[in-house]
C-alpha cells in the first residue's frame, strides 16, 4: 500500500453519519467511496478494487448481511466490518458467520474504528509482503507460496491470501503440530471463537484442494491445532 492510499467501501444509509465518517477517514489518508444502499454498494464493489469494506446492516434495496454474502462470493479474504445499531447477540453472531473481521455497534468511537482498520490492513499487508522464496513438495503436489500456487498433475490452483498463508504455516510445520492459537493470531489477528470457526472453514478448503493425493491429510489435533501429514520420501 506504499505510495497509494488504501481504498475503503463505506455503505451507510444515514447521510450525516456517512459523510462524517467519510471525511474523518479521508483526513486519515484513506480513499473512501460512500454508497447509501446495499445495491449501489455492490455495484461499486464490482466496479472498483477495495482494501476494506465498512457495511451498515439496515439499508434500503439490499441489507448489509446480503451485501456481505455477495462480497464474500467475489473476495473471501477482503477485510469486512459491520457498523450497526443492531446489538442482539443473534445479529452479531450472524455477522461473524458471514466472515466479518469485526462487528461494531453504534454509537462508536471513530478513533477506535480507525485503529482497528489500520491494524487489520497492516496485518494483511505484512502477510502479502513476505518475501520467503521457499517452496514445498507435498506428496504429489508442489506448493509455491510466493505465487500462491498449488500445482498437481499439470493443474494449478491459485490460493487466496489466507488459504496460502495457512497452507504455508502447515507446510512449515509438516508432520508436526501447528498450534491453533499461533495460526489464528498470525493470520486472523486474534484467537477468538469466531475466528476459530473461520479457520475451520479454510482448513476444509485446503483438505478439498489436497484430496487427490490419498497419502496427504490435515489432521485435527483436538484442542491443540492441526498437523499436515505428508509421507517422507528418501
Amino acid at each position: 500500500m506504499e505510495g497509494k492510499k488504501p481504498k475503503i467501501l463505506l455503505c451507510e444509509d444515514d447521510p450525516n453519519l456517512g459523510m462524517v465518517l467519510k471525511n474523518y477517514l479521508e483526513l486519515s489518508d484513506f480513499d473512501v467511496i460512500l454508497e447509501r444502499d446495499g445495491r449501489l454498494g455492490l455495484a461499486a464493489f464490482q466496479r472498483e478494487r477495495f482494501d476494506l469494506c465498512l457495511l451498515d446492516i439496515m439499508m434500503p434495496h439490499m441489507d448489509g448481511f446480503t451485501l456481505a454474502e455477495e462480497i464474500r462470493d467475489v473476495d473471501p479474504d477482503i477485510p469486512l466490518f459491520f457498523l450497526s445499531a443492531k446489538t442482539m447477540k443473534e445479529d452479531i453472531i450472524q455477522g461473524y458467520k458471514l466472515g466479518a473481521d469485526d462487528y461494531i455497534t453504534k454509537p462508536f468511537d471513530s478513533e477506535v474504528l480507525l485503529l482497528k482498520i489500520k491494524a487489520i490492513l497492516k496485518r494483511n499487508d505484512d502477510l502479502n509482503k513476505e518475501s520467503d522464496n521457499k517452496q514445498f513438495d507435498l506428496g504429489s503436489y508442489h506448493f509455491n507460496p510466493k505465487l500462491r500456487e498449488l500445482g498437481h498433475n499439470g493443474q494449478t490452483q491459485t490460493l487466496s491470501p489466507k488459504e496460502n498463508e495457512l497452507l504455508k504455516m502447515l507446510a512449515e510445520h509438516m508432520n508436526d503440530l501447528l498450534p491453533r492459537e499461533q495460526a489464528l493470531k498470525k493470520i486472523w489477528g486474534s484467537d477468538t471463537y469466531f475466528n476459530g470457526r473461520s479457520m475451520d472453514v479454510y482448513i476444509a478448503k485446503l483438505r478439498k484442494y489436497l484430496k487427490d493425493d490419498n497419502h496427504i491429510e490435515i489432521v485435527n489435533i483436538h484442542g491443540n491445532g492441526f498437523r499436515l501429514v505428508v509421507p517422507i520420501t528418501a
